[in-house]
């Protein structure tokens, strides 16, 4: 079975990803989440592509390697 790829995170991946984070950094996302009333998996996309990319918005406009 191959796996689909997807360009965006789901929500239950979102919801997964939370629950195994430590609390602070669950709450810190939330927060963020609702302030500027995103979902909760925007943000946790935008969190870590912006790890990997600083230029990037989302999963869809990371490249590795660029704006570092």
């Amino acid at each position: 079975m191959q796996a689909k790829l997807q360009e965006q995170l789901s929500p239950v991946d979102a919801e997964a990803i939370l629950g195994r984070l430590p609390e602070r950094i669950r709450a810190a996302l939330i927060g963020r989440a609702a302030e500027i009333e995103y979902p909760i998996e925007a943000v946790i996309e935008m969190a870590i592509a912006s790890f990997l990319d600083t230029e990037a918005l989302g999963f869809a406009d990371c490249q590795l390697g660029r704006g570092q």
